[in-house]
């Protein structure tokens, strides 16, 4: 069993958290951003008040524990470990939770190059514990608006973790999908739900769009999320996402294994 300490050691060799690779640059280009109300940096949530960028700076320390100082404004991010195990612990109570009523989960994630093997890990163990893991829509088309323009792609599920992948992809080793921030793929999902009369997740679980794109429909959401996404933490603050875990959303996909072991060990849950 992975103890605290043990994943908090981890947490800083793997750079998970403490001095991350986020340039402090790119989050307050994105704070900025979405103090604009920038729809590529919302991830499909509606904030309820305006957010300036000084709130989003100490909203961004008290969760991360980066520099909420607005003079900082280069090296690299800081995420606090001990605010990364106190999330973690939070995101494994609401999976035991959400094991002990049996409830519907839907998991997707826009990162899957990075984070498919850590939801997957929690899919199977939530499988295992009773839980049904939605697929709701697969194959289903997704026009998506990216710097290229709108590009279309198919939503697909591996392990029962939702993605989206280019039309013609085959989905091997080689093809995890594709990284996206949109809430469209989440929204695509529950729409064809709900018009097979299918059940509707309970929970979701992922990040990026699938997080914040449920917690603005009012379906409660846990994720994980970086220091330049202010998005999920913002749908915390404002009571529309349950949990946001901080820590870097983008080193190597092994580096996560301990996670899923801990939250799955946390949440009683076997994998």
């Amino acid at each position: 069993m992975l103890s605290p300490r043990a994943l908090r050691a981890h947490l800083l060799a793997a750079r998970l958290a403490g001095t991350v690779a986020t340039p402090r640059e790119r989050s307050l280009r994105r704070y900025r951003a979405f103090a604009a109300r920038d729809p590529r940096v919302l991830l499909g949530l509606d904030p309820e008040h305006d957010w300036h960028v000084g709130e989003l700076l100490r909203l961004m320390g008290r969760r991360c524990g980066v520099s909420a100082d607005p003079d900082e404004a280069s090296g690299q991010d800081v995420i606090d470990p001990d605010r990364t195990l106190v999330a973690l612990d939070a995101f494994a109570g609401r999976l035991a939770e959400a094991a002990a009523a049996g409830a519907p989960v839907l998991i997707g994630t826009g990162h899957p190059h990075r984070l498919l093997g850590f939801y997957a890990g929690l899919a199977e163990g939530l499988s295992a514990a009773g839980c049904s893991v939605l697929t709701p829509a697969q194959g289903r088309s997704v026009d998506i608006t990216t710097r290229f323009g709108v590009r279309t792609y198919n939503l697909d599920y591996v392990r029962g973790v939702a993605l989206v992948r280019e039309p013609g992809a085959r989905g091997g080793a080689n093809e995890p999908g594709v990284h996206t921030h949109s809430p469209l793929p989440l929204r695509v999902a529950l729409t064809v739900a709900m018009e097979g009369r299918g059940p509707l997740p309970a929970l979701v679980v992922g990040d990026h769009g699938w997080v914040c794109g449920a917690g603005q429909l009012g379906i409660e959401a846990i994720g994980l999320a970086d220091s330049d996404d202010p998005a999920p933490f913002v749908g915390q603050a404002e009571g529309r996402v349950s949990v946001v875990v901080p820590l870097d959303d983008a080193v190597r996909s092994d580096y996560y294994r301990p996670l899923t072991r801990y939250v799955l060990n946390r949440a009683c849950l076997s994998q």
